[in-house]
C-alpha cells in the first residue's frame, strides 16, 4: 500500500494492526489504504516533533487543531450582520436542496440567510422554514449588489444550463466569496476554461467523482494529488468529496477528512455540507479553513447520530457538534476577584 496515495501496487492482505512511526501518512487515510489497514498505532521511536519544522508539511489530517483557533464564534459585541448574510440560489424543482443548504448556513452561525427562486417557487420556499428569507430570482443582481451580502452558494438543485451559469458568474463577478456544488459544476462542464479563469482563492468548489471529472484531468498519483492538481489549476480550494474526503488549496496545502460514517452516503448530505462552508465563508473564514471545519462538522454530527442517518438528522445533530467543538477551545479562565 503506497503511503503517500493509499494505492495498492500489487497485492496486499489486509491487517488488523498498522505500526507507523513519528506520525500518520496519507496512505493510512485514504482509499483503499484505509481500509487495510486495521487499528493504526503510531509508535515513538524518538523522532523529535521539532523535525515537523524542518520537513515544513503541506498536509494534514482534518481535526480541530487544524483550523479551531479561526473559528468564527460569536462575541458578545456583535450583531447579525457581523455574522455574514449568505445568499443561495434556489432551483424550482428541487427545492429541499436549497432549504438544507440553507438550514447549515444559519445553523452554524451565518447572520442572516436568503435563497432567491424563481416566482413559480417562491411559495415553496416561504412556506418552510420562517428564519431563512426568500427572494424572487429576478432580482439575483439587485441582491448581489448589497455589499452585506458577502457569501453565495449556487448548485444544490439549481438546474444544469446556462441561467445557472450566468448566476454564477455574475456572483463572481460582484467579487463574493462563493461556494459551488452539484448544478452549478455540471453546468460549465462543456465551458470549463470560462469558469477557471474567474475563480479565486475565496472560492470553494465541492464536486463529487463525477462532477471533479466534468471539470479536471486526471493527475497521477491517487485522491491527494488529482485534488491538489484541481485546486493549483482553478486558483480555488476545491473539496473533493467521498469516504476519504480532501480538501486542497491552491497554494498547495491539503486536509484529509477522516470523522466522516458511511451513513453519510445519503441524498441532501451534500446540499448540508455545502451550506455549512457557506454560512463560515460568509463568516470571514478563509475558504481553505471554512471547507475544513464544515466537513469535520458534518462528519461529527452525523457519526453522533449513528444509524438510521438522512440528510435532516445532519442538520438536527449540528448544535451538538458545535458544542462538542466549543467544549475543545481554551478557557482562558482566571482566578476570580472579589
Amino acid at each position: 500500500v503506497h503511503g503517500d496515495s493509499g494505492e495498492v501496487w500489487g497485492s496486499t492482505a489486509p491487517a488488523r494492526l498498522t505500526v507507523t512511526f513519528f506520525r500518520r501518512k496519507p496512505g493510512h487515510l485514504l482509499l483503499p489504504g484505509r481500509t487495510l489497514c486495521g487499528e493504526v498505532v503510531v509508535a515513538d521511536i524518538g523522532i523529535p516533533s521539532t523535525v515537523l519544522t524542518s520537513i515544513a508539511p503541506q498536509q494534514w489530517s482534518n481535526s480541530p487543531a487544524l483550523w479551531g483557533d479561526r473559528f468564527p464564534w460569536p462575541r458578545l459585541d456583535g450583531h447579525k450582520y457581523d455574522r455574514g448574510d449568505s445568499l443561495i440560489l434556489g432551483g424550482a424543482v428541487m427545492t429541499g436542496a436549497a432549504r438544507m443548504a440553507a438550514l447549515a448556513a444559519r445553523r452554524v452561525g451565518s447572520g442572516l440567510v436568503s435563497i432567491a427562486a424563481a416566482r413559480e417557487a417562491v411559495p415553496i420556499y416561504a412556506s418552510g422554514q420562517p428564519g431563512t428569507i426568500v427572494q424572487p430570482l429576478d432580482a439575483w443582481k439587485d441582491l448581489l449588489a448589497d455589499a452585506r451580502r458577502n457569501a453565495v452558494l449556487v448548485g444544490p438543485g439549481a438546474g444544469t444550463g446556462e441561467a445557472t451559469r450566468a448566476a454564477v458568474l455574475a456572483a463572481l463577478q460582484a467579487g463574493k466569496a462563493m461556494v459551488l456544488d452539484a448544478d452549478a459544476i455540471t453546468s460549465f462542464a462543456d465551458d470549463r476554461a470560462r469558469l477557471l479563469e474567474k475563480l479565486n482563492d475565496r472560492c470553494v468548489l465541492t464536486p463529487h467523482e463525477g462532477e471533479f471529472h466534468r471539470l479536471f484531468a486526471s493527475a497521477p498519483g491517487g485522491k491527494l494529488a488529482r485534488t491538489r492538481a484541481a485546486a493549483r489549476e482553478a486558483g480555488a480550494v476545491v473539496l473533493l468529496k467521498g469516504p476519504d474526503t480532501v480538501i486542497a488549496a491552491p497554494d498547495g496545502r491539503a486536509a484529509i477528512n477522516f470523522n466522516a460514517p458511511p451513513t453519510l452516503a445519503t441524498a441532501g448530505s451534500g446540499d448540508v455540507l455545502a451550506g455549512l462552508i457557506l454560512g463560515l465563508t460568509a463568516q470571514g473564514m478563509a475558504a481553505f479553513d471554512a471547507a475544513c471545519a464544515a466537513a469535520w462538522l458534518h462528519g461529527d454530527a452525523a457519526a453522533a447520530f449513528g444509524a438510521g442517518l438522512i440528510a435532516e438528522d445532519v442538520l438536527n445533530e449540528l448544535p451538538a457538534a458545535i458544542a462538542r467543538l466549543s467544549g475543545r477551545r481554551p478557557t482562558g479562565r482566571r482566578p476570580s476577584i472579589a
